[in-house]
């Protein structure tokens, strides 16, 4: 069917919607620096996976980036290329199969390259493999997403690494930014030089990993082209690999939903919609981060809490039916906390301004719902799973796949 992008009041019930142009978008711009820079730029699935979409993907990249058995299989069968595999711990149940669809191979412990690397090897002869090291050095300020924090899992420290490295390990893997900008990379690329450059001579290979949000709207690509291009001059037997997941499904979708209900308690208004934070929209509890509503003013924290306050609202300046007569737009203001619709508690967040009141059956549109979440949604409460479709650059929307209860019950398997 045909749906008006701009307001998609023509869907009743959830669904996240990945639309065709601003993927493409996305895609020409990732083909364009990873061409200009001589670097190779591949898909990681952590963040974004919907492998319905794998052919438009290929005729803009070649491989992608898996950390389990599972996302190699996705990798190797759907997309149709060997991955870049790393995993914080291979299983002996797992390596062969895992080798077997892998281009490269990358350890995060020496002791973990020793026990499998004669397995892999002879599960796939052709296997590249690398060890993931640890600059002890990145700029994420949430820990729950820092890999360099102090006592971290991840990675080899300089320190720990053999002058000269085991035969068989071409490539060194690094993996420390979160949704960054290309001047977090300039410093942090003088770390890992710093630490590691000494082994480089060694290497056919190195990694930097995710977390390079080339396609954000102030994100400086003309100095990330530059950086790697001068990388490549400095140590030219280094093929160079990036693997964002993020940038790839920046801005490509929004996640539809409904208001099913309103409530209050002691002032605070609270629209309950069809679908659930904890469940759809993870990141924004975990990272914290505050999603876009397209219509609506963020008013972060304005209703958290009897005495929360912001400067531009407090409690004082909302009445008994939730309006801010603060006037920040010249009129009065709706406040709204957003609650989703499972049992856990903390399943909400705040505060959105809007210019009217809600109605039950409003469509609410939070934007920017395509990566880190089809990927890590999950079933609580046996909660409706919303659709998954594509907006095609006609405005036809294709669903790709619609869930129901028999999803459910086989994960209860």
């Amino acid at each position: 069917m045909k749906v008006n992008p701009e307001t998609y009041a023509e869907l009743t019930r959830p669904a996240y919607v990945l639309e065709e142009k601003r993927l493409r978008r996305n895609l020409a711009l990732i083909r364009d620096v990873a061409e200009r820079s001589g670097v190779e730029i591949i898909l990681a699935f952590k963040a974004y996976a919907l492998w319905k979409t794998f052919p438009i993907f290929r005729e803009y990249i070649s491989s992608t980036t898996a950390s389990s058995l599972s996302e190699a299989r996705l990798a190797y069968e759907e997309f149709g290329a060997p991955a870049h595999t790393f995993s914080p711990a291979y299983t002996d149940y797992e390596i062969d199969d895992i080798a077997r669809m892998s281009s490269h191979l990358t350890f995060n412990s020496l002791s973990q390259y020793e026990r499998y690397h004669n397995r892999a090897k002879a599960a796939n002869s052709a296997i590249k493999f690398g060890v993931r090291v640890n600059p002890e050095y990145s700029e994420v300020g949430t820990d729950i997403y820092n890999p360099c924090a102090p006592g971290t899992r991840f990675g080899v420290l300089a320190e720990d690494l053999p002058e000269t490295l085991p035969e068989n390990i071409t490539g060194f893997h690094c993996h420390c930014h979160c949704e960054s900008g290309s001047d977090v990379f300039q410093r942090t690329l003088v770390h890992i030089e710093e630490k590691f450059s000494k082994w480089f001579p060694q290497l056919e290979w190195i990694n930097f990993g995710g977390g390079h949000l080339m396609t954000r709207a102030d994100y400086d690509v003309e100095l990330l082209v530059s950086m790697l291009k001068d990388f490549r001059k400095r140590y030219p037997n280094l093929k160079v690999i990036l693997e964002p997941g993020s940038a790839f499904g920046w801005q490509t979708g929004p996640l539809v939903s409904h208001v099913v209900d309103i409530v209050e308690n002691h002032g605070i208004r609270t629209a309950i919609l069809d679908v659930s934070f904890t469940c759809h929209m993870p990141d924004c509890l975990e990272m914290p981060y505050h999603p876009a509503v397209r219509g609506a003013e963020t008013v972060e924290n304005a209703l958290d809490g009897i005495s929360g306050s912001l400067p531009t609202v407090g409690k004082s300046d909302v009445d008994n039916n939730g309006v801010c007569a603060c006037g920040g737009r010249g009129h009065s203001s709706f406040l709204y906390r957003l609650g989703g619709n499972s049992c856990l508690s903390g399943d909400w967040m705040s505060a959105w301004r809007f210019d009217h009141e809600l109605q039950i059956g409003e469509t609410i549109i939070f934007e920017d719902m395509l990566h880190y979440t089809t990927v890590k949604t999950c079933t609580f409460n046996g909660i409706s799973h919303p659709a998954i479709c594509l907006l095609r650059e006609n405005n036809e929307l294709i669903p790709l796949r619609e869930y129901s209860y028999e999803d459910y019950r086989d994960r209860m398997d």
